[in-house]
């Protein structure tokens, strides 16, 4: 019998909760360690609509990237969305179990899943944070290479590969070789790419005096949204649990989703 212990175990084995920053809030947010697991519903946000369709789906615990709880709550009650999650959660003996920056950094994370989604070649850590005792290399950011290409033409491959409706960038005037990508919100991490020798960078939640400092220091930036360049490490998280646990149905989210909008 597979309980939401074992899964938890082997996540531990992937991103350990001692990796996370000292911010974050991962782990097992909700739900009872002992309790069989027969179904996951692995998503990116543990949010109201990811809860309904875990209801549906008979799932007896999420995983999901982002933390049901950032910060604490003082009321649990069906005002909020956050209420009526958790409230959905446990009135169906739902888990709930995040890993989110300890994730971020893992060897096979969201930068890896990322650098794999575009096709990236050469792919190797940038600014690594530490080499675990299985020779694995940790850290945010990745760098790799694609052939030598027009920014438009890179541009629309990203797009396409990360299922995006659109793309925010500023270009450098260069052409597309090196790239380096940071999953979610490290478009503060655009210098770390340029000193890495890239000439483009893809990422998330850029300011706009990101977009004009990095084109004029020479890096063209592209900010595909949050949602988008941290998606790819859901079918990781699908892939990884079911060769771990074969006996247990783990299906990805079909209606988890970015709720911004292009008009």
């Amino acid at each position: 019998m597979t309980t939401v212990n074992d899964i938890v175990a082997h996540m531990e084995t992937i991103a350990p909760q001692r990796k996370k920053e000292s911010w974050d809030n991962v782990g097992l947010s909700c739900g009872r360690p002992d309790k069989q697991v027969r179904t996951i519903l692995v998503a990116l946000d543990p949010f109201e609509d990811v809860a309904v369709e875990a209801v549906a789906l008979g799932a007896d615990l999420i995983v999901t990237h982002h933390p049901l709880l950032f910060y604490p709550a003082y009321q649990i009650t069906s005002d909020s969305a956050i209420g009526r999650t958790i409230l959905t959660l446990v009135q169906h003996d739902i888990a709930a179990f995040s890993a989110h920056t300890n994730l971020d950094i893992a060897p096979e994370g969201v930068g890896a899943c990322l650098a794999a989604s575009l096709g990236l070649e050469h792919i190797c850590v940038i600014a690594p944070t530490e080499t675990d005792e299985k020779g694995k290399v940790w850290g945010l950011l990745r760098r790799g290479t694609v052939p030598e290409q027009p920014l438009d033409s890179f541009l629309a491959h990203v797009k396409q590969a990360l299922c995006a409706p659109g793309l925010r960038y500023a270009s450098s005037g260069r052409s597309v070789h090196h790239v380096a990508v940071g999953g979610g919100a490290c478009a503060d991490e655009w210098k770390t790419a340029l000193e890495a020798g890239c000439d483009t960078f893809v990422t998330a939640d850029a300011k706009y005096n990101d977009f004009w400092d990095a084109r004029d220091a020479g890096l063209t930036l592209i900010d595909a949204g949050h949602f988008y360049t941290e998606n790819p490490v859901c079918a990781h998280l699908q892939r990884i649990l079911r060769e771990a646990f074969p006996e247990v149905s783990v299906q990805v989210s079909r209606i988890h989703r970015d709720c911004t909008k292009f008009f």
